[in-house]
């Protein structure tokens, strides 16, 4: 039997703007809007785009143990996170496999966990079946979830009364938005300044009103989100990332936090540090890159790579065409004697080597903002 395919509090404004819906991760998602994927995609680098992320998973670990809880799930420093800090992180598996990418943040009532829409049932079992001592999981089915992303994003929250130039990369408030309350992090998925904004199912729609009436805000579908996260190097699980790469193969070893790795103050301890810590800071025998077609032809996920010699080093995870660099980008695994940076390598294209640069995965370079 086929599962319903589920909606978002967002859903009929999305129809009402013209979207073009598709089943996502067990939802009705937008993958693009009237103006089409190249228009949107340019309009979130210049300006600020409105995505609807409401598909992903949002919880609460509480409790005084709930730093230790998740400590023992994920290789980030969460004892010592600040209340208003927000970090990247993992979930991994006894093979030093990658379970799923998370964001985790901490409130004054607990540490919110914001994961990917596909993983979230098996996550949220997860992370119920492993709280321990005083450690309570509370699944916030009621949220809503809101990324407001580009350039502009910072001077459409001014209009609205929200000065935020005190407010950094990675850290979260919570703010009313003409008297919708918000809770809010300046984060996202594009490369460029942004905030998500987590809200009421209740009040999403009236909050999605507010911004997209800003002359500065277009909405973006799922089509440009994957552009975009792709010139800014960011992974895409099920794609880039799985249950068969570590995060040093995946080259997201920084999000390590010193205090769990080797000689930390809480080194590992966390499942699978017995095969992660080793590899650290390179002993792989394969590694996650950027690579730049040198023609004009795409290469597109699962194209096999090869070197000078014909032999098969590796293949494409993620590729496609950059809209803001005007030509083909991807980004796959090949082992590491080949993935110093500029070696030329090659990819197997309807039956012919197509030459290709090996690059680093940051196409177009993050413009984060940081105190």
């Amino acid at each position: 039997m086929t599962e319903a395919i589920q909606t978002t509090a967002l859903t009929s404004l999305h129809i009402e703007n013209g979207a073009r819906m598709v089943p996502f991760a067990g939802y009705s998602m937008p993958v693009q809007y009237p103006d089409g994927v190249l228009k949107e995609h340019l309009h979130t680098r210049a300006k600020a785009g409105l995505f609807d992320v409401s598909h992903m998973g949002q919880a609460l670990v509480s409790g005084e143990d709930a730093g230790a809880a998740l400590e023992k799930l994920i290789p980030i420093d969460i004892l010592d996170l600040p209340v208003g800090e927000q970090r990247y992180g993992f979930f991994t598996n006894a093979n030093g496999g990658i379970e799923d990418d998370l964001m985790v943040s901490r409130w004054p009532e607990g540490l919110m966990v914001v994961v990917n829409a596909a993983c979230k049932d098996n996550d949220f079992a997860y992370l119920a079946a492993n709280m321990s001592g005083d450690a309570e999981l509370s699944i916030l089915q009621d949220l809503a979830l809101i990324a407001l992303q580009g350039p502009a994003a910072k001077d459409v929250l001014f209009r609205l009364g929200h000065d935020l130039s005190d407010m950094g990369f990675m850290q979260c408030r919570e703010i009313e938005i003409k008297g919708i309350s918000c809770r809010m992090s300046r984060s996202g998925y594009t490369g460029e300044d942004g905030f998500e904004i987590s809200v009421n199912n209740q009040q999403a729609q009236a909050l999605a009103r507010i911004l997209q009436a800003d002359p500065d805000c277009a909405w973006i579908g799922l089509g440009a989100r994957d552009s975009l996260r792709l010139e800014g190097g960011m992974c895409l699980y099920g794609h880039d990332i799985d249950t068969t790469t570590t995060p040093i193969e995946a080259a997201i070893g920084w999000a390590i936090s010193p205090a769990r790795r080797s000689g930390g103050l809480r080194e590992g301890g966390f499942v699978g540090a017995d095969i992660i810590l080793p590899q650290m800071p390179a002993n792989i025998s394969r590694k996650r890159v950027g690579l730049k077609p040198q023609g004009k032809a795409p290469i597109r996920e699962g194209t096999e790579i090869f070197d000078q010699l014909e032999n098969p080093i590796g293949a494409v995870t993620s590729g496609g065409f950059s809209p803001s660099l005007g030509q083909p980008i991807a980004m796959g695994y090949i082992n590491k004697q080949n993935a110093k940076l500029g070696t030329t390598v090659y990819a197997m294209v309807r039956g012919k080597l197509l030459e290709i640069e090996v690059s680093t995965s940051v196409f177009v370079t993050n413009n984060f903002y940081r105190l």
